[in-house]
């Protein structure tokens, strides 16, 4: 089947799980999860897979082993494709794309290439490209200073700060979710970040580490 958005059950589906997540309400509401949130990503996925890349859906249930948070399962369903991730909620639709949390030699390797001035400044300018296009520029940890071995007032001081980056965009739950037009604004958002993940395929690549970046 084609992808044809998300029907309203589906969003009551994670309103309820809100309210109770406990394993009797998922039992007793995991036809509803499989026909109504699961099924429709999956289709999504299907048909952004040819051009963005291979697809993989997170388990919806939430490691509770290390967690204070205790709650059995998790309140969206996400996925990632290629160098972009999707996710739904209660509230709406997120998608995102990039490197969220880079390894130490990923973190060495575009600091150097932040800091370099041609490919420094190309990155600068792909960035206002993007929030001028509607988008968040974000990422898992931003340092409140200057990283070692950098002056305070470099020019490109607010990137260097990052240890990872990724663009970011949310939209409200609104009738068009159920309908095809939510793979049309995953795609324009994936399109509109193209620039930075080329950016970062260039300069950063793949990690070589197993360590995340302090």
């Amino acid at each position: 089947m084609s992808f044809r958005g998300w029907p309203v059950e589906a969003l009551e589906f994670f309103e309820g799980l809100e309210a109770d997540n406990s394993k009797t309400y998922w039992q007793q509401n995991r036809d509803v999860y499989d026909r109504m949130v699961r099924a429709p990503m999956e289709e999504l996925l299907e048909e952004l897979a040819p051009e963005w890349g291979e697809w993989r859906i997170f388990r919806p249930y939430r490691d509770i082993r290390f967690s204070a948070d205790k709650s059995l399962y998790k309140t969206n369903i996400a996925a990632v494709v290629g160098d972009g991730y999707v996710q739904l909620t209660a509230d709406g639709l997120g998608a995102g794309s990039g490197m969220y949390e880079m390894a130490p030699d990923q973190i060495d390797r575009y600091r150097k290439a932040v800091d370099r001035e041609r490919s420094g400044s190309e990155l600068a300018g792909l960035m206002a490209e993007a929030r001028a296009a509607g988008l968040e520029v974000t990422g898992h940890d931003i340092l409140k200073t200057a990283p070692r071995g950098y002056p305070r007032d470099h020019p490109r001081i607010e990137l260097l700060r990052h240890k990872g980056l990724i663009t970011w965009r949310e939209w409200p739950a609104g009738a068009w979710l159920g309908t095809a037009r939510a793979k049309d604004r995953i795609v324009e958002f994936f399109r509109l970040s193209k620039p930075i993940n080329t950016w970062l395929r260039t300069h950063v690549g793949p990690a070589t580490s197993p360590e995340r970046g302090r």
